[in-house]
């Protein structure tokens, strides 16, 4: 098993890309004022009436993909957004082992992404910002082309030195740390990925509604367009006889 290496984000090391998978976690043992802070304001919401949307996923799960680029961002195309605290953590179904190294469900470049993805919500708390970063991402798994992940700065024009510093310096990887103790004590505990949850709901298989689930749960007056009754298209019939569209957790016996 390799040891844990501090990840760059621009030269991966062969102890990362061939090491099984694996990610240390003594790093994460030591925690600090900044990443005490983000878990903090991760699990403060705005007054008012807003929705809590929370979505639990992995890097490179094909269907968090395809949520996350085509069906999540309706929240932005729409005037949905107005009524949504949405929440991203990137941890998944990744699993702890005995010697509390990290065992990523698509591989080691999961690891490494699932923490690129932390540090993008920690360095660019703006919602709009880390979202697009992730969503290009995302986009790029789609077509088989994570591996160019890296472009998504220039496709942005955001800075790479956040994300390099954040992964460099450990930080990302007790951020993760944070992340996978907050979906270990999901309850009830998830049973895959997309795993999404309206006020704390878990929607399950029917993810893919979405829409209609937050736009129910508003109790605001100022009801958005995207919850008019002509814009929501519900489909929970379908979805419900098809088969899921998911990673599933692998469970120890």
């Amino acid at each position: 098993m390799a040891s844990h290496k501090q990840v760059s984000v621009f030269i991966l090391s062969s102890c990362v890309l061939l090491g099984l998978c694996m990610v240390s976690q003594s790093q994460a043992s030591s925690s600090d004022g900044a990443v005490n802070k983000v878990k903090a304001s991760s699990q403060t919401y705005d007054s008012g009436d807003k929705v809590n949307l929370l979505l639990y996923y992995e890097a490179l799960c094909p269907f968090c993909a395809n949520f996350i680029v085509n069906q999540l961002v309706k929240i932005f195309q729409t005037d949905l957004i107005s009524i949504v605290n949405l929440r991203l953590v990137p941890w998944g179904n990744t699993v702890i082992a005995a010697n509390n190294s990290w065992l990523c469900q698509h591989g080691p470049d999961e690891c490494l992404l699932n923490t690129v993805d932390a540090c993008a919500i920690n360095v660019w708390p703006n919602l709009g910002t880390h979202f697009k970063f992730i969503q290009c991402i995302e986009h790029l798994h789609l077509e088989n082309r994570h591996t160019r992940w890296q472009s998504c700065f220039g496709t942005l024009s955001l800075s790479p030195t956040p994300i390099r510093n954040c992964i460099s310096s450990g930080l990302g990887i007790r951020l993760e740390a944070k992340y996978a103790d907050e979906t270990a004590h999901l309850n009830p505990p998830h049973k895959y990925v997309p795993w999404v949850l309206v006020n704390n709901l878990p929607l399950q298989d029917d993810y893919q509604n979405f829409v209609d689930y937050v736009c129910r749960a508003y109790r605001g007056n100022n009801i958005p367009k995207a919850c008019k009754p002509q814009s929501l298209k519900i489909n929970s019939s379908e979805i419900a006889n098809s088969v899921p569209e998911v990673c599933y957790a692998e469970r120890s016996s």
